[in-house]
């Protein structure tokens, strides 16, 4: 008797040998009857005891193959296998066998897929890259306790506690939408247009954009979104639609299969030219990685796009990998792209789980499902589905393996996702791609590459944020504004008054554009400070007989009746409640205008102001004075008397001894309440 592995697909079975020892029949008798008692079967054959591993095991891969993504993931994965079977320090033993289903970039087509490879008792599944199908799929192998391995399902809420045996091996989407808010923030815009696939992918990353903008003071404008698969002519309408909008900062977030259909478009809308911004996520580079050649007339549908790929550090093991793609008997495609890298480490990945899995004296087993048991009243064999009995333990070890692979280091964070997220920032122009920076979530926009900054202190302050310069659509090198007016947008309607008092601030006039004034000057110097023009008119307020009233010409302002008015409006309480005003450009009020006339400085300046008898007067009330104090003090006090000489000195003195108050008096103050007075000398 010898027992047959089965690799593929296939229950194991059983040959008879003609010739074969008793005791090796009793023993193999015996190993069989305790596996039955143990109610689980196994995929491999069966064993000695004194080993438990065993000589295969199985896991699936699963996405589209026929795609941008799946054309480079395919020989990446199939590549993976031949180097893991060739390793003899991992899985030392086991082989490593491959079941590969095809999804047809279909949900349905996706989730009958996903089914079919869970009847071969896999232990695990690489896949899928469509993040619709992966919600789908999710739930499968949750009740089956397979753990799905993703390298391109980056929709955030994958990562959500509902599907715990989702491990996504490439990088959330909600990651490189914080890096565009930082990009949006870096230069001062504050309005973006997002252009997405209305599916589960596009959603996802586009909620994230607003929260992630909504932080920078930012948000969303107006949300473009197209459902997949549409026609040219759907696109360029919702384009045409977007063109008319006031912002001008786009944010392409789409299938990559699909993308470029939408620049074509834009550029015969004549909308790839100055004063435009394309940001596009990371499927564009996706899509120009796979090919050696430049393709010119992509580029020229490209010029001065900004886009995001997943940063992959430079390492020897990457770029030897690199260097033997054209050499994979398995290779479709010119080049890879990132999305080959994370496929290939997952297939590692996986590996290396394993690997401890069953140095810790794991068992690969499946068991029957009683919810499924009951599920045969149709033709569906759902009963065949099996729970993975090592599946719980083995996501453990799977969330804790770290090591190093081509895309970096492969370590998980509490929330599921891989540590140190990066992003190339990148520029199309001329023939190829000029990288302007990077993105770390650890310190923001760089012009370093962010391992080095992982061994200093993160600083996200706006003075570090830094990045090269970029050539813009039109090949312009400032930084575009990213609003301009509506082509088809209704001129301002700018109330004026009709009938002012002082005629030079504002007043009707016969010629174009009806007003003029020192507040129409002032209005139509700060509209033409503006880098595009503003279409306005200006709406008279009043019969033009009497004053209007002022306050409700701010009323209408307030009502939207009018979009702003402007004329010799005093800012007063009430009027700011209901609407905001410009800072004052002008100040009314009472003033004195006299004449400046040079006058040399003089020490009797100070006699100026006092005429010839008001000093006369002065001197007058001087001498009464002191002659009243003589008279009152003279019979009572021995000072007033003497020599006639001595008594016209006391006089004076006196006077002015009145004029200083108590000798040894300082200071006098009363305070204290209505019931106390209080007196300090």
């Amino acid at each position: 008797m010898e027992v047959a592995l089965r690799a593929n697909r296939g229950p194991v079975s059983m040959r008879r040998m003609p010739c074969l020892s008793l005791v090796t029949c009793l023993w193999l008798t015996i190993g069989v009857i305790a596996d039955a008692a143990g109610n689980s079967s196994s995929n491999s054959s069966s064993l000695p005891s004194s080993s438990r591993r065993p000589s295969a095991v199985t896991i699936g891969s699963l996405f589209t193959q026929d795609s941008v993504i799946g054309r480079a993931a395919k020989p990446a994965i199939q590549a993976a296998i031949d180097d893991v079977n060739a390793d003899s320090s991992i899985l030392a033993g086991t082989k490593l066998n491959l079941l590969e289903y095809d999804t047809n970039c279909s949900g349905f087509l996706g989730t009958v897929e996903a089914l079919q490879l869970m009847e071969n008792d896999v232990v695990a599944a690489i896949g899928p890259q469509s993040s619709g199908i992966a919600h789908v799929i999710s739930h499968v192998v949750n009740e089956l306790h397979v753990p799905l391995l993703s390298f391109a399902a980056t929709d955030p809420t994958l990562s959500s506690l509902q599907y715990p045996y989702f491990i996504r091996t490439t990088q959330s989407d909600s990651f490189q939408m914080y890096a565009i808010a930082d990009l949006v923030e870096y230069y001062g815009w504050r309005e973006v247009v997002a252009i997405f696939v209305d599916d589960d992918y596009g959603r996802g990353g586009v909620s994230v954009l607003g929260d992630a903008l909504a932080k920078k003071r930012a948000k969303i404008s107006y949300k473009a979104a197209f459902t997949p698969g549409a026609l040219g002519s759907t696109i360029k309408e919702l384009l045409i639609g977007v063109n008319n909008l006031e912002s001008r900062i786009y944010v392409v977030h789409v299938n990559p299969d699909s993308g470029l259909k939408i620049f074509s478009i834009a550029k015969n809308l004549g909308m790839m030219v100055g004063g435009y911004v394309w940001i596009a996520t990371d499927w564009l580079p996706s899509v120009l990685d796979l090919s050696d050649t430049v393709d010119a007339d992509k580029m020229n549908l490209l010029q001065g796009v900004i886009a995001l790929r997943h940063y992959t550090p430079d390492t020897s093991r990457k770029k030897s990998f690199l260097s033997r793609w054209k050499s994979l008997k398995f290779k479709t495609t010119a080049t890879p792209n990132s999305y080959a890298l994370f496929a290939y480490d997952s297939v590692w990945l996986a590996a290396r789980a394993l690997d401890a899995f069953l140095s810790e004296g794991g068992n690969i087993s499946f068991s029957n499902d009683a919810k499924l048991v009951g599920l045969n009243r149709s033709r569906l064999s759902l009963s065949t589905l099996r729970v993975f009995d090592g599946g719980t333990r083995l996501l453990q070890i799977l969330l804790t393996t770290n090591f190093t692979g081509l895309s970096g280091e492969i370590q998980f964070d509490p929330d599921k996702d891989l540590i140190h997220p990066a992003m190339d920032v990148l520029n199309f122009g001329g023939t190829g791609t000029r990288r302007i920076g990077y993105w770390s979530n650890y310190s923001g926009l760089s012009v370093v590459t962010p391992e080095t900054l992982y061994d200093k202190p993160p600083n996200r302050s706006t003075s570090s944020q830094n990045l090269y310069g970029v050539i813009w659509p039109g090949e312009m090198t400032s930084r575009p504004r990213g609003w301009v007016f509506p082509n088809n947008g209704k001129p301002l309607q700018i109330g004026v008054p009709n009938r002012v008092i002082f005629k030079q601030f504002l007043v009707k006039d016969k010629d174009p554009p009806g007003v003029k004034g020192f507040c129409i000057d002032i209005f139509e110097a700060a509209l033409n400070l503006l880098p595009y023009p503003v279409p306005h008119e200006y709406i008279l307020y009043g019969d033009g007989k009497h004053n209007p009233d002022y306050s409700s010409l701010v009323y209408e302002v307030a009502q939207n009746n009018i979009d702003a008015a402007v004329g010799d409006i005093t800012i007063v309480t009430n009027r700011t409640k209901i609407v905001d005003f410009t800072q004052p450009y002008m100040e009314s009020g009472l003033v004195v205008v006299v004449p400046v006339k040079e006058q040399k400085s003089s020490p009797w300046a100070f006699l100026k102001p006092f005429t010839v008898p008001m000093w006369c007067v002065t001197g007058a009330f001087f001498l009464f004075v002191g002659a009243v104090v003589w008279i009152l003090e003279h019979r009572l006090n021995h000072e007033f008397r003497g020599s006639p000489r001595q008594q016209l000195i006391t006089i004076f003195w006196g006077e002015h001894c009145e004029h200083l108050g108590p000798v040894g008096v300082d200071h006098m103050a009363v305070r204290g309440t209505d019931n106390q007075l209080k007196l300090h000398g």
